[in-house]
């Protein structure tokens, strides 16, 4: 076994070698390598994490796009947009001015088509329009108009339309095979019109991605003079080798998950930096309120009062989070200013555990945490409840997985583990996007409604809260239902992430907004 070992080291030091060299020649010819995580599937219509959100911010475009910090929804492919006075009806003016990388003219067609392609195959994005918005009342007047009937008022609906990336119709249909939309073909190619343009040539699913600036992208690059000509996706599977590799030059920035504990470590290079910067990203540990014992609300009181959330920010997160006692990230309007929500108090815990106990509930037999292995943060929460929780007596056990492979087993609360520990990112900025797809149960079979909660009066709450047009209205309805979920301990949120990135300081004009983590390509420029 120590062999092994010797190997393992011989073949990092290898690949950091090539990669020097890589890194050396990127600086002569305009290219920065960036070591973002990469999706599954290149298919941005088939999933919607934050490792998605980089890939389609840049080869894809959408109607709007978020930007800035406070994000803000901004025209993107759409120039204007009307809304009729019920709320149901909005009609989109498109630029004329956009060109698929194939040099296809993008037109209203292709939006029509985007859609409804997302709602035929029903993954990803789709959650959020699915249950409002029917194929058929999705239409093109002419050219440059696109129309959605929606069935009910939906007011996320603006807030929601950058997840949808749109695709070239003409492109995708000859690469249909059967029913698959072109999905097949779509996995491992690219058919968008985004500032950056996929090299499929030398594409290698989870292992290296190269893009390519597109000149024609309708944007224009006056506000960039310098825009960097090809950048090198190379992710890193453990933590440790993005953070070794960033230091000996062969990347230019880690992902967007740098562990607090090597701040310190990249900072003391005179090279590189650390950008800090405040997101919408929160922890939480999740339970299947399904599947016993934690169809127990006492028993889930336990669990989360025996969570030593300070101990853990302190230490483990060396201060860079912001405790976060709900399901609404607290910078962000729906998330009441007064929930106190859980703190540690191992007392608490035990009184709660002895009246699950009490009620029947089966608190002796072995619990199973599964934690994503992309990120060492994930075992180490289940740490820190493993720890406590076995004062009481209980016996978690913690179990590693990928996030595509968790993500995929929540179909079902039989297939859904007992508890797993996962961020919630900014995929839109919208409270619809945490409490809301978390929290109804009409979003029961998707991986952010995977605690499987069910509560009437939140559902109406929430109902409520989507078909309001006033903000106000809104956010006295959010945090009605953020008080309640609470209340029933439907989960245990830890914090709102501080988000960290190790950059080379050759890279400039880096961009954070929450919505795909600073990771939009287009504004970045190279040089000292």
């Amino acid at each position: 076994m120590k062999h092994v070992g010797v190997y393992r080291s011989l073949a990092l030091a290898l690949a950091i070698a090539v990669s020097s060299v890589q890194f050396a020649n990127a600086e002569q010819k305009n290219e920065m390598v960036w070591g973002e995580l990469l999706p599954e599937t290149l298919d941005p219509h088939l999933a919607s994490h934050s490792q998605m959100q980089f890939y389609m911010l840049n080869t894809y475009d959408g109607l709007y796009r978020y930007e800035g910090n406070p994000p803000q929804v901004v025209p993107w492919l759409a120039t204007a947009h009307e809304v009729s006075q019920d709320g149901k009806t909005w009609t989109f003016k498109l630029r004329k001015d956009v060109q698929f990388h194939d040099g296809t003219v993008l037109d209203s067609s292709d939006v029509v088509y985007s859609f409804r392609r997302l709602l035929a195959m029903g993954r990803g994005p789709a959650s959020a329009f699915s249950s409002y918005l029917k194929p058929e009342n999705i239409s093109a007047p002419d050219n440059e108009t696109v129309r959605f009937v929606l069935n009910e008022r939906y007011a996320p609906f603006l807030s929601a339309l950058p997840l949808v990336s749109i695709v070239n119709e003409g492109l995708l249909s000859s690469h249909q095979v059967g029913n698959d939309w072109g999905a097949a073909w779509l996995s491992s190619n690219e058919a968008g019109s985004g500032a950056y343009a996929l090299d499929t040539k030398t594409y290698r699913p989870l292992e290296a991605m190269d893009v390519h600036r597109f000149a024609e992208h309708f944007h224009g690059w006056s506000d960039n003079p310098r825009p960097i000509e090809t950048v090198r996706v190379r992710p890193s599977k453990e933590t440790s080798t993005s953070v070794l590799v960033l230091l000996k030059g062969a990347i230019d920035a880690t992902d967007s998950f740098l562990p607090p504990d090597q701040v310190k470590r990249v900072e003391a290079d005179e090279g590189l930096r650390v950008s800090k910067d405040e997101s919408m990203r929160i922890l939480v540990i999740r339970m299947n309120n399904k599947k016993p014992p934690f169809d127990n609300v006492n028993f889930r009181k336990c669990l989360s009062y025996a969570f030593n959330y300070d101990g853990y920010i302190a230490a483990i997160l060396q201060g860079y989070a912001v405790r976060n006692p709900g399901p609404i990230p607290q910078n962000l309007w729906g998330a009441p200013k007064d929930l106190e929500g859980y703190t540690f108090d191992m007392s608490k815990a035990k009184e709660f555990c002895d009246r699950a106990k009490a009620e029947g509930a089966p608190i002796d037999r072995k619990l199973k945490l599964f934690a994503p292995s992309e990120h060492v943060q994930m075992a180490q929460t289940g740490q820190v409840l493993q720890a406590e929780t076995r004062k009481l007596g209980l016996d978690i056990e913690i179990i590693p997985a990928t996030f595509p492979s968790l993500a995929g087993s929540m179909g079902t609360p039989e297939s859904t583990p007992d508890m797993w520990v996962h961020w919630v990112s900014t995929y839109f900025a919208d409270p619809e996007n945490w409490i809301g797809q978390m929290y109804d149960s009409r979003y029961h079979g998707t991986w952010k409604a995977s605690s499987w909660y069910e509560n009437a009066q939140v559902d109406e709450i929430l109902g409520k809260a989507r078909s309001a047009l006033s903000q106000e209205d809104r956010r006295s309805l959010y945090e009605e239902a953020s008080r309640i979920i609470v209340k029933d301990a439907a989960d245990i949120w830890v914090y709102n992430t501080i988000q960290l990135r190790g950059i080379n300081k050759r890279v400039n004009n880096f961009h954070f907004t929450p919505v795909g983590a600073g990771g939009e390509l287009r504004w970045m420029s190279l040089g000292q």
